[in-house]
């Protein structure tokens, strides 16, 4: 009864969560969609583009995570002078990583000839990655004040919101890129202004509506822009850091993964883009999950309901383990038919479909390994599952991928067999770290009461 009663409010916070992480990766699928029909080299140029964006944009993500955890404690502890801290903290500190990023990407735009990319998809890939670069200030922004609004169990109007944006997104993309409404024909310029524009809209109406939300006023900064505490900065650091490291070893591993699809030319670049939208949108279901079991575990330990947790352990790898189940299934049987969704080029939708195949393979090991990831957060642990992200997927994972596909008859395919390595490493080093807290916090419970 336990295990159900916690699945189902586990399920209720994360139903949203999971429709609104889908949301914004199909931000990513329509860009796919829309610049895979101009061409095979406009779409390895957009997975060059995006193996260099998501590595910074992911690191942004994993320092915001401190905002759903310290938002939740204070929700649980029915603190709202802490919650409002959070709150602008995390802007903050959304707003400076966001500005850092942009400077980085301005000063690398004349070295991308450097990575070993075909000239052709540099070219087009220069001004594609400065617009999108621009975008990462109000991506950022709009993700710390969701990531608050969802702590506080408030998350459905950010899913509309966000989910208004990803509309206005699609409908842009196609003016701008085919020249619609008397609009110029941008190309695939036209996604990365879309993408540009959809996130800025989509930042001041989640900050209109905080605003605006009666039920929110004591939740919510009563000023915005105020001097932070050095204590304050170092309660979100000791949080985010590691946990955006953990998340950039993993998603710093795909986009290298990418970057090596650049010697199998450009079918395998074009079929790569696709088995990782396809795979990213797939992910998005067990990440909206794991950010539901961030904030109950990070509620249920600042409400000193610690006895709970286990409760929330174990619903929160049964839910996991359904959810990559169900993707699994997705993949080893349809993967010809998601390609077909992308292009007709058959060369491409053959290469697509042998990678589709391992996608299938690891979602249960994604699903499970990002389940336990986001408990630990929850629990303020962050350093040693950081360190667990590193050797799972840069000191195996990407050895095993580029041993397999440059030194044996793999290729392509290969590298997805050495991402889906880590990935196991993950959630087997992962679970048996989120059981030994279990554990130190129930011995804890029973010290205190005597036992």
């Amino acid at each position: 009864m336990s295990l159900l009663h916690e699945s189902k409010l586990t399920l209720r916070l994360a139903l949203p969560l999971i429709i609104g992480q889908v949301s914004q990766m199909l931000l990513g699928v329509a860009d796919s969609v829309m610049v895979g029909k101009l061409g095979v080299t406009e779409l390895a140029s957009l997975t060059f583009v995006n193996s260099i964006f998501w590595i910074p944009f992911v690191f942004g993500i994993g320092v915001l995570t401190c905002v759903s955890v310290l938002t939740s404690n204070a929700r649980g502890a029915g603190d709202a002078q802490q919650a409002r801290g959070s709150c602008r903290n995390g802007l903050y500190i959304s707003l400076g990583t966001a500005a850092c990023f942009l400077l980085i990407g301005l000063v690398s735009l004349p070295f991308l000839d450097r990575l070993g990319q075909p000239a052709a998809v540099v070219a087009l890939s220069r001004p594609y990655l400065l617009v999108l670069m621009c975008s990462i200030v109000p991506g950022l922004a709009s993700i710390a004040l969701k990531n608050h609004a969802d702590a506080l169990d408030r998350p459905w109007p950010p899913f509309w919101i966000f989910l208004a944006g990803v509309a206005f997104n699609v409908w842009l993309n196609w003016v701008l890129i085919y020249g619609k409404w008397g609009a110029p024909e941008m190309g695939m310029m036209g996604a990365a202004w879309a993408t540009l524009v959809s996130r800025i809209l989509m930042f001041l109406a989640i900050l209109f509506w905080l605003e605006k939300d009666r039920e929110l006023q004591d939740w919510v900064p009563f000023t915005w822009f105020r001097k932070p505490t050095r204590g304050e900065l170092l309660a979100h650091a000791r949080i985010g850091v590691p946990a955006s490291f953990q998340m950039l070893c993993e998603v710093a591993a795909f986009s290298a993964a990418g970057l090596m699809m650049g010697r199998f030319g450009e079918v395998s670049m074009a079929a790569h883009q696709i088995a990782m939208t396809c795979a990213g949108t797939a992910f998005m279901v067990p990440l909206g999950l794991s950010m539901a079991l961030t904030v109950r575990a990070g509620a249920v330990t600042g409400s000193g309901e610690t006895a709970r947790l286990r409760g929330v352990v174990y619903s929160g790898w049964l839910l996991a383990g359904g959810f990559g189940a169900l993707n699994a299934l997705f993949f080893l049987v349809g993967g010809v038919f998601w390609a077909r969704q992308f292009t007709t080029d058959l060369a491409v939708i053959q290469a697509t479909a042998g990678l589709l195949s391992i996608v299938g393979v690891f979602q249960m090991f994604d699903s499970l390994q990002v389940a336990s990831s986001s408990m630990l957060r929850g629990l303020h642990d962050t350093r040693v599952p950081a360190l667990m992200g590193f050797v799972a997927y840069w000191l195996v994972g990407l050895p095993v991928a580029a041993w397999l596909s440059w030194h044996g008859p793999m290729a392509a395919r290969g590298v997805w067999w050495g991402l889906a390595t880590g990935l196991f490493i993950a959630c087997v080093t992962l679970a048996p770290r989120l059981l030994h807290r279990l554990r130190k916090q129930e011995l804890a419970i029973a010290v205190d009461a005597g036992l």
